[in-house]
């Protein structure tokens, strides 16, 4: 059975040692089969299990010479073996056979490590959600100021979306859960289709219901497009909290620890540079996945374009969206929010987020909606001009107050209470059940 990781460094997955150790464990789960099938001598198996051995250094040496790398590799395992009974390694097999399950393993133990990075951050998300359920901001549309929202309204949704990055990943790893041991054109002419499902069983892997001498490479496509939109979903609330903590804003800020510099020139800078650099790699896991789709179309029943690219790309792209999840737990885990700030934000626009509350208001008292957007899209701009005008006391509800043509639909104290962040936040526990239960 092939070792499950649990936590695992990602980087041990991907190395060559690693590879050959899986390489060399489905030429023994195959031959075994075959013992089974009545092909291979029970004392030759026996001998191969015993003696069947690699090193990494080795295998390099005769790949200079043999230009294989499965080649050289079972040439060195047959070294070590050292007796006729090595003549049963690899028999009905082909390079792929062993590549590509052996991809698959390293694909799907990667994603074990990415569901529980992610089911790691979320945890820390719903934590700060929790936190902030009624701190009170300003929401923005087109970057402008909107209606108010709560801060816990806003992790509440980065955990949402988190979330389907997780539904995402785990439908990844049941994609490319595939093995195969059909042979050189995938018609299983060499070695029997029950042997392939004895191995693959044994690996935590289907076999691929059809393929070619290659498991098809549409579904390597779909898991590293994933990898990518879940780098999209962290590099959506890298830049979200690097526009929150712009000196005109700062609403929230990333840790800044001590003894840490922001500029070489400007002593006081200090920069969101954890969420400017998960911004930068995302591009990465992007680009990556386009590689992955030109790597669908093949020659035929197989050609090796896309075996220098996987090469690269899937160590790379696992490796890093590891790095940016962690990452982005420990950004987000120390974010500096600050509550003040919001407040004080919130009133910059004096009040004006109340404007389609009223707006509703007055349709509802029988106006058309023609008629009611009139009415207070002009003392919005006479508010906004009393503000540039320098009046420090311009303020939306008082100036809806003084306009008798809206006045005299509202009953006393009717808009003060309309106008109230109460008014906006009525149904934010109702959302925080919806997202995180009781």
């Amino acid at each position: 059975m092939i070792q499950r990781y649990s936590r695992a460094e990602m980087r041990d997955i991907w190395t060559e040692q690693r590879k050959l150790e899986i390489w060399l464990q489905i030429e023994l789960l195959a031959s075994e089969a075959l013992v089974a099938e009545g092909i291979v001598p029970k004392a030759d198996f026996d001998q191969m299990k015993a003696k069947a051995a690699f090193t990494v250094e080795r295998c390099k040496e005769l790949e200079k010479t043999l230009n294989h790398d499965v080649i050289a590799f079972t040439t060195n395992v047959a070294e070590n073996i050292n007796s006729q009974s090595s003549r049963w390694l690899h028999f009905g097999l082909t390079s792929s056979d062993i590549g590509d399950t052996a991809f698959a393993v390293q694909m799907v133990q990667s994603a074990d490590i990415l569901i529980a990075d992610v089911k790691a951050l979320r945890e820390v998300i719903a934590k700060k959600a929790k936190e902030h359920q009624f701190t009170p901001m300003i929401g923005r549309s087109h970057g402008i100021h909107a209606e108010p929202t709560t801060f816990g309204l806003k992790m509440a949704l980065m955990h949402d979306e988190f979330g389907r990055a997780l539904q995402r990943l785990e439908r990844a790893k049941e994609t490319v859960a595939v093995g195969k041991l059909s042979g050189a054109v995938g018609t299983s002419a060499h070695l029997s289709p029950q042997v392939e499902a004895v191995v693959c069983q044994k690996l935590g892997l289907r076999p691929a219901p059809i393929a070619t001498q290659v498991v098809q490479r549409d579904l390597h496509a779909e898991f590293i497009s994933a990898l990518a939109l879940v780098g999209a979903s962290i590099e959506r609330w890298a830049t979200e909290f690097r526009h929150l903590q712009r000196t005109e804003v700062l609403e929230a800020e990333e840790y800044f620890a001590k003894g840490q510099k922001g500029s070489s020139a400007m002593p006081h800078k200090r920069n969101p540079i954890t969420g400017e650099r998960l911004t930068g790699l995302a591009r990465v896991l992007r680009g990556n996945a386009v590689a992955a789709l030109e790597n669908v179309a093949l020659w035929h029943e197989r050609d090796i374009s896309h075996s220098s690219v996987e090469r690269i790309i899937f160590p790379d792209s696992c490796t890093l969206l590891d790095y940016m999840l962690v990452t982005l737990k420990k950004l987000t885990e120390g974010l500096i929010v600050y509550p003040e700030n919001m407040k004080r934000n919130l009133g910059l626009s004096l009040g004006m987020w109340n404007s389609q509350t009223v707006l509703l208001a007055l349709i509802r008292k029988g106006l058309t909606r023609e008629e009611a957007y009139e009415l207070v899209q002009r003392n919005a701009m006479k508010t906004w001009q009393a503000k540039h005008a320098g009046q420090g006391d311009a303020d939306f509800l008082a100036q809806l107050q003084t306009d008798a043509d809206v006045a005299k639909h509202f009953k006393k104290g009717e808009l003060e209470k309309l106008c109230s962040l109460d008014f906006h936040f009525q149904n934010v526990e109702a959302k925080f059940k919806q997202i995180f239960g009781k």
